[in-house]
């Protein structure tokens, strides 16, 4: 089953709880008897197994999007088809999908209980939330132009992930078009950093966004082509910055 199957099924819904395990509840109704019956709340002391947080992401993604959505007045086409093909929802859970992001959307409460929930859940794993917020930009610029109320938006979710003003200016290059960023700023790192520095930052950012990392923290498959275009984005940057400086 594609992790949209167990999002819309209330599968993990009921060990997820909090306000993302609600909504899922409102949506799925009595087939979260199923999920209760089914799935374990924990693997341990340590936390939310790894379906749950997978669950607990994608739900994150639905919900988020819907809310900047409603932030931002429209839903553009573009924006459809963006979430549509970067998070491969199969066809015949296209449907259900919609109707759970119209459920979001309609919903009373503002984004920040779920920013936080997601938030609280991933705390120990940033590169993950990276990713959440890198979804979000996908979606926002699908129609050519983030728009000041989606990167307000955006800007509220990344503080409540715990990042700070530069963290999403590095995180807003390396979603944005790459004629819109420098790649000082897809790396996080100023003009004047040293060659070291930026070779250490470099190879920092490589391990914590490598796909593999991610899929083990809670990045469920389908949203794997976010991940690399994260890297393919630092990659570009580095190679620029070398061919700049000369760097071997």
């Amino acid at each position: 089953m594609s992790i949209w199957g167990k999002v819309i099924g209330g599968v993990a819904g009921m060990a997820l709880g909090g306000p993302l395990g609600a909504l899922i509840g409102v949506y799925a109704g009595h087939r979260m008897d199923k999920a209760r019956e089914g799935e374990a709340a924990y693997a341990g002391p340590g936390g939310a197994n790894q379906q749950t947080r997978q669950v607990a992401f994608t739900m994150a993604v639905i919900v988020l999007s819907a809310k900047m959505a409603k932030a931002d007045g429209v839903v553009t086409r573009e924006e459809v088809e963006a979430f549509k093909t970067i998070f491969h929802i199969p066809p015949e859970e296209m449907s259900s999908v919609g109707k759970l992001f119209d459920e979001a959307r309609k919903d009373s409460q503002g984004f920040e209980p779920y920013a936080q929930q997601v938030g609280q859940m991933f705390a120990h794993e940033p590169a993950v939330l990276e990713e959440l917020l890198g979804g979000l930009f996908h979606i926002a610029r699908a129609d050519g132009v983030v728009h000041p109320a989606e990167l307000d938006f955006l800007a509220k979710v990344s503080v409540i992930f715990g990042f700070s003003e530069r963290d999403f200016e590095r995180l807003r290059a390396s979603f944005d078009t790459p004629e819109k960023s420098s790649p000082y700023e897809i790396l996080g790192v100023t003009g004047d950093a040293t060659d070291d520095e930026i070779k250490k930052t470099y190879r920092k950012l490589i391990v914590e966004n490598h796909p593999d990392k991610l899929m083990a923290q809670g990045l469920p498959q389908e949203f794997i082509d976010l991940a690399n275009e994260k890297m393919a984005a630092i990659n570009s940057a580095y190679d620029a910055i070398k061919k700049q400086r000369g760097i071997k």
